[in-house]
């Protein structure tokens, strides 16, 4: 058997949702991670936080995290903006210390004033973000400023549910300008392709919770992905995902990883088949077949084998199972979602 991990020489892991919830971390994840073959770089759009404090919080959750295996969306917007702005210019900060730090470390001037009108404006999560940080942004970008985003997430997960993301932040700025940032985070290129090049892998692998970013991201640099149900995307989410947020690999958890590819990969096989009846995929069971083979399929065994085949259909709404053993798997996917 070879491992999923062992086909790749890095996974370039997402955080929140992946490998912690909260204070917590995934059941398992630690020592998941801990027999990997491959090296680990952890790839987070948060850019609050300097990439030492990412890596700090990891190890004290169990996690091998060096600091410099740590990759920012505040990094790659600061990156970014010294490609767009010549050396020393002056970028207006909505966000943290650990931003500014970025950009400075970039070659750059920082200020909190849109007076006189700075060269540039990037714009990272703070929960201290406020209407005084937002008209700033405004005033700046109005008067002609390069506009950098570090990410575009709407919602961030807290301990009390899915509150405003900075993608929710950026939003009331290109509501009052009409104006469009440039995105530094996932599922856009630039901090994919700081990961890219900073593990110098051949072979990596993006691990991830999260669709819209993680998956996307993947598919944007053309990089095979891994999406794991422990997070934000959902079953639900997955069977109706668009082309470029569908990704090659699916499991429940990370413990897939240390398995071979065919637990993982996305792909038809003929336990469990589909049509169509209107709106509505019928699935069925290839009970008999699973029965010689001594090995109980799960529901995450159906949800990779019927992907392709829901993927390939438009119109569709809703999944019903024809049998016994299909209408277990529907049911447990509905619980799921």
């Amino acid at each position: 058997m070879t491992r999923l991990t062992d086909r790749h020489d890095a996974l370039l892991l997402d955080l929140d949702g992946t490998l912690y919830r909260g204070p917590d971390p995934v059941e398992g994840a630690v020592d998941v991670l801990r027999d990997c073959s491959s090296s680990l770089w952890y790839v987070t759009n948060n850019a609050s936080r300097t990439p030492a404090a990412v890596a700090e919080h990891l190890r004290d959750l169990g996690f091998h995290a060096p600091d410099e295996t740590v990759v920012t969306s505040s990094q790659a917007a600061a990156r970014l903006l010294a490609d767009l702005v010549p050396a020393g210019s002056t970028v207006l900060i909505v966000g943290t210390d650990a931003l500014a730090a970025e950009v400075e470390a970039a070659g750059l001037r920082t200020t909190r004033s849109a007076e006189p009108t700075p060269d540039a404006v990037v714009q990272g999560h703070s929960p201290t973000t406020a209407w005084a940080d937002i008209a700033e942004a405004t005033y700046a970008v109005r008067a002609g400023a390069v506009w950098v985003a570090a990410n575009a997430d709407t919602s961030l997960p807290t301990p009390r549910g899915l509150g405003p993301g900075n993608g929710a932040m950026v939003a009331a700025v290109a509501a009052a300008t009409g104006a469009t940032p440039r995105v530094a985070g996932k599922p856009e290129a630039p901090l994919m392709t700081d990961s890219l090049t900073r593990s110098g892998a051949s072979s990596p692998l993006v691990v991830g919770d999260r669709l819209d970013t993680d998956i996307a991201g993947a598919n944007t640099v053309g990089i095979p992905s891994l999406l794991v149900l422990t997070g934000v995307s959902t079953v639900d989410d997955v069977l109706w995902a668009e082309p470029a947020q569908r990704p090659t690999h699916l499991a429940s958890s990370l413990a897939v990883l240390l398995e071979d590819e065919s637990a993982s990969l996305i792909a038809a096989t003929d336990r469990w088949s589909v049509d169509r009846d209107g709106t509505v995929v019928r699935l069925a069971s290839g009970s008999d077949r699973a029965a010689e083979s001594g090995v109980e399929p799960t529901w995450a065994d159906a949800l990779r084998s019927i992907l392709p085949a829901v993927w390939a259909m438009d119109g569709v709404e809703t999944i019903e199972g024809v049998d016994d053993a299909a209408r277990a798997v529907v049911e447990e996917w509905y619980g799921r979602s």
